[in-house]
Order: C-alpha cells, then structure tokens, then sequence
C-alpha cells in the first residue's frame, strides 16, 4: 500500500485507502475474471458499497453521505482500480460523473430528493453527454433538444456510449434549450429511468472495461420535470466543464491504479518465470522495462496527487478555462500516455501469455486504450494545453 504521509496527505485519507485497497483486493478482485468474460455487472456487490460508507462519499451527512472530499474520492478510485478497474468504472461514473454534478449544482430539493438514494446503494447514476455525432465535441454537435412545455420540459434525442447507461437509475442529461445559442444555449436534467418517454436502447459490446455497462439511451418524447432542471436554463457548459475538470483528476487516479497493479505483476512474472535457466528478471532488458514501468507509475501518482490536491473544493462554475483546464488536461493526456506504456510493457514482459485474454494483464491492457479516449482523446487533450499557452 502506498504510504500518503510521504505527499502531504493525512491519516484521514489514509485510512479510506486503505479501507478500499483491503476491500478491493478481498471482494471485488475475484470478480474481476468473470465480469470481463461475460461482460456482467454485479449490481448486488455494487450496491452493498454503501456498508463501506464510500457511496456518495462527497455528499454532506445530512443526505446521507460522508462529506469527504473529492481528494478522497481519487484515493478511492486509484485503490479499486488496482483490483477491479471495470467496477471502480461503474463507481466513477455514478459517484462522480453523476452525483458530485449534482451535489455541486442543484438545489437543496434535489439534493434532499436525489443524494440519499446515492449514498445508500437504492440508485446507480450515469451521465448522458455523449452522442453518435458528437463524442469529442460533445457540447457543439449535440443534437439532442428540450423544449419547455408548461411545467415539463420534452426531451428529444439519442446519447451513445454511456458507461452505467443500462442498469442506471438516475441519469444527468445534457440538452439543447436554445440551439442558436449553440454551446451555450444547453441545459442539465435529471432523469429518471421510470420517465416516460427514456428507454435504454443497444448494449454496446466493449473489448475492455468489461462488466462496466454500456449503452445507448434513447429519448422520445421524454417527459421531465421543470423541477428537475439542474442549475440555470442554458447553463449547462458550465456545468460541464466545471465536473470535466475534476474528471480528468479522478480518471487520473483511475490510470494510476491500473498502473500500479500493471506493474505489481509484472515484477511478480518477472521472477518466476524462468528462461535459458534464469528468472527472467535477471536479464538486463527486461530490468530496463520495469525501470521504465516504475518511473512511469511514479510520474503520474506526483501530477495526480497534485492535481487533486488543485481540484479539491473547485469553486462552482469554475473550470473550462485558465491554468486549471490546462493543468488537468495535462494530467489526463500524461496519465493516459504513460499508463498505456506501462500496459504495453507489462504486455512484453508475459510474452505469450500476456496476449492470452485470460490473463490479467492482457485485461488490464484492453482497459488501457479507453484512458487515452475518455473524458478528452488524447488529441482534445493536447488542444486544450496548446491553446492556453498560445493565449
């Protein structure tokens, strides 16, 4: 386990490290094997986290979370992404992607309405921002649309690659209320998935973050509450990239773990396996390998401790701009990059066995190519840090 007081953290986080970490390696870690050969989610598991008190773990303990912060809620995810980084997935998504945008944005009758369910494991949540035509310029090509119709607003549209989006009881949507306002003409909602007009539609069928959930979510007609408007009509960009910031960090995080456990393997198949009568480990290149896969890990656990450190307690409405948008950027594209070498030479260093789809670490390397896609490609990523150093 690593020992947090070395980067000016406390015994507070670590103690829920190390909560998870023990949690994760018992429990969700066996899981791991069958949730990727059959994509399955095991939804009973997941709701059960709410004993572990880490459901809805930024929520103030007058709606029943914890009221920890979102420093906490990266330690969570780097500690389950080590043993079971498709679970920590469905957790993110809901329990970041989904309830802190609500928590940061709505008011106290959503709040009083929605949070408590969270934290006690009754809903899953997901974020619904993704379309078929617009992925990495999800706020300018959207083409879903709310119209205002008395005291209900009908939305209409389709969202595509939403993690969680089968089995997700409360999903964050983004939709456009003024379409001439482009950008800035979007809304947020919250949806039910009991709302007339909202039906899941395909199961996607990933090569990696298996037993996360995928799906395209489908609206037609969808009847939702003007109660269930988040924050201010046509606000929504705000919204966004204000939770996007803090994404990038988490998902960091998210990369870290995987590194880490990437590596932990590799060392241990590095002195077992034997060749020409030898560990493979005492060979000089393959120590050069896990010199590169160790340093890599290390880089990105500094930048992300860091950067959680940066986003901790963002100001409402802040983000999408100015040195934070960059700076997490930059995480992200670092994190992503350097995950995926460490992938790829953990991947070398099984040799054969490594492109066997039962081992772990081919698992881990299927998983790796969607940290360099998610949340920002990896080309957005470096848009978005030209762009602010040219200004």
């Amino acid at each position: 386990m690593t020992d947090l007081k070395k980067y000016g953290f406390d015994e507070n986080h670590q103690a829920i490290y190390d909560m998870v970490d023990r949690y994760s390696r018992e429990v969700l870690h066996p899981l791991s094997g069958k949730m990727d050969r059959d994509d399955w989610f095991p939804q009973d598991e997941y709701r059960k986290m709410a004993e572990l008190g880490i459901l809805g773990v930024t929520v103030p303990e007058k709606w029943g979370g914890a009221g920890l912060d979102e420093v906490a809620q990266g330690f969570i995810a780097e500690a389950m992404s080590r043993w079971n980084s498709s679970m920590a997935a469905n957790y993110l998504a809901s329990d970041n992607l989904c309830v802190n945008n609500i928590l940061r944005n709505g008011n106290d009758f959503q709040r009083e309405k929605y949070l408590p369910g969270f934290c006690s494991g009754e809903h899953i949540g997901a974020l619904g921002l993704t379309e078929p035509g617009a992925g990495s310029d999800a706020l300018g090509a959207m083409a879903t649309k709310a119209v205002k119709a008395g005291d209900h607003y009908v939305i209409n549209g389709r969202k595509m690659f939403i993690t969680n989006g089968p089995c997700a009881d409360i999903i964050l949507v983004y939709a456009k209320t003024a379409p001439e306002l482009g950008p800035h003409g979007i809304s947020a909602f919250i949806v039910e998935k009991e709302f007339a007009g909202y039906q899941v539609a395909q199961k996607l069928d990933k090569m990696g973050w298996r037993g996360s959930e995928t799906s395209e979510l489908v609206f037609e007609d969808c009847m939702v509450p003007a109660e269930n408007l988040l924050g201010e009509e046509n606000k929504g960009v705000a919204i966004t990239m204000s939770g996007l910031n803090i994404e990038r960090v988490i998902l960091a995080a998210h990369c870290l773990g995987i590194a880490e456990r990437a590596l932990e393997i590799s060392v241990d198949y590095a002195k077992s396996r034997k060749q020409f009568g030898h560990p493979i480990g005492d060979f000089q290149l393959v120590q050069a390998m896990l010199a590169d896969m160790y340093t890599d890990v290390e880089t990105i656990r500094c930048q992300t401790y860091q950067m959680m450190k940066e986003v901790n307690n963002l100001e409402v409405g802040a983000g999408g701009r100015g040195e934070i948008h960059l700076r997490t950027a930059s995480n992200a594209l670092h994190a992503g990059r350097r995950t995926m070498q460490v992938l790829d030479n953990g991947v070398q260093i099984h040799g054969g066995m490594g492109f066997m789809m039962e081992s772990e670490i081919n698992r881990l390397y299927r998983i790796g190519k969607l940290l360099e896609i998610g949340a920002g490609t990896t080309q957005v990523r470096q848009l978005i840090i030209g762009g602010e150093l040219l200004k």
